[in-house]
């Protein structure tokens, strides 16, 4: 495969084209015209107030857009190497959020640049708090009726992603922000991928503490149900006021997860017997669900979504959409209205990271070879175009569509 830049210097952004050749076709393949967006906003148009935060991805910042006088979340692209490019994490959170829009999922505005390489700002809709921060620093305990205020939220959003084949594959508090007006939104969408790809995922993804047993097993097969156990973290540190399932390590969260909820067997969860790291571990003994026993307060509604929540078998895990009419929902006390939230000051610093924050720096799937060979070649044309145009050309913004522009990848054979 041989990708390269059109050597015309007409002004016309259609004389630029980025070209990747294909052995199966012997043709040249051009990014369609209409997928380009024109020029990218400058981040000078943007007085910074404040940094808000820092995630494995990029740091962020309190904003005013000078034009509309909004105020803005301000995410700076994170560049370990500028000669590698736009990190694939930013390309796939831009290109998702960019296509999505519900009140549950965090809006990307736009995307600015500065005058260097290394500068590419994401625009976001601003929001008070994350819930990371929120747990760590409010006095009180959330009750339960706010607890179900915003896991009711948080499923509505899942269930909007999973309705339009998304993965979010990291979720967990410090991915969850709140407004002022007790709206809650999932962000980060770094590691996110569609349901609809036929390709094995790298299994080192979903943060520490909130991933599921099959992940921890090495399958790569994931679902939409790793978000669904990830959310039954949520819920149970939301309870609990602490983390529910703080594992150290790999083999040590395995060991949480079977404290809690016993030990898997191939009746419950067929085929677990064949998952790869079950070759070079035993797993422990413990025949019995201390749910009840975690949670002695909470009503039997409660405790059987949480069971649904927590399936071992990805397969019969609770659905976004039938978490959201769960009865624990409709009986007393009522989820509060997200405006009768209590109100916090204005944004901390998030939680310094944890030992189970650690797990998905570095995971990138374009980057692993068991992430598929179609991935990796898609991702890496993407950076490599991006790469051979100034961020100030006509075409800076065609990232904006490269989900649609992927799709014209599907019959071509790429070597690098």
């Amino acid at each position: 495969m041989c990708a390269t830049r059109s050597a015309a210097r007409e002004s016309d952004s259609d004389s630029r084209d980025f070209r990747i050749f294909s052995v199966k076709r012997l043709s040249y393949f051009k990014i369609p015209s209409e997928f380009r967006e024109g020029r990218c906003r400058s981040v000078a148009e943007f007085e910074k107030l404040n940094r808000i935060g820092e995630g494995t991805y990029g740091i962020v910042y309190r904003a005013r857009d000078t034009v509309s006088k909004e105020v803005v979340a301000l995410k700076k692209v994170r560049m370990e190497n500028v000669r590698d490019g736009i990190p694939i994490s930013s390309l796939r959170e831009i290109t998702l959020l960019l296509s999505i829009k519900h009140p549950n999922v965090v809006h990307l505005r736009e995307v600015v640049v500065g005058r260097s390489l290394d500068s590419i700002f994401l625009v976001m809709e601003y929001c008070e708090q994350d819930m990371a921060s929120l747990l760590d620093n409010m006095p009180n305990p959330f009750t339960e009726s706010q607890v179900k205020c915003i896991m009711l939220q948080i499923f509505k959003g899942l269930r909007y992603l999973h309705e339009n084949f998304i993965i979010h594959r990291d979720l967990k508090v410090s991915n969850l922000l709140m407004n002022d007006k007790g709206l809650v939104k999932v962000a980060d969408f770094g590691l996110s991928r569609p349901t609809h790809s036929h390709n094995p995922m790298t299994p080192c993804v979903v943060t520490l503490w909130y991933r599921a047993p099959e992940i921890l097993l090495g399958d790569k097969n994931q679902t939409k149900a790793v978000d669904i156990w990830s959310a039954g973290c949520i819920m149970g540190e939301l309870l609990l006021h602490k983390p529910l399932l703080p594992g150290k390590t790999e083999v040590h969260q395995l060991e949480l997860i079977i404290d809690l909820l016993g030990t898997p067997n191939d009746q419950i969860w067929p085929n677990l017997s064949k998952l790869p790291a079950l070759e070079k571990i035993n797993l422990k003994k413990q025949p019995y669900n201390n749910l009840r026993h975690t949670f002695p307060w909470l009503s039997d509604a409660g405790l059987r979504l949480l069971n649904f929540l927590f399936m071992y078998d990805p397969s019969k895990r609770a659905r976004a959409r039938e978490c959201c009419q769960s009865s624990y929902f409709r009986e007393h006390p009522l989820p509060c209205e997200p405006d009768m939230m209590p109100s916090f000051p204005q944004h901390r610093l998030k939680r310094k990271n944890s030992p189970g924050e650690y797990d998905n720096k570095g995971a990138n799937p374009a980057q692993d070879q068991t992430a598929g060979l179609f991935d990796a070649a898609f991702d890496r044309i993407v950076s490599l175009f991006l790469k051979n145009f100034h961020y100030e050309s006509p075409t800076c913004l065609l990232l904006v569509n490269l989900q649609k522009i992927s799709n014209s990848f599907t019959n071509y054979l790429l070597i690098f």
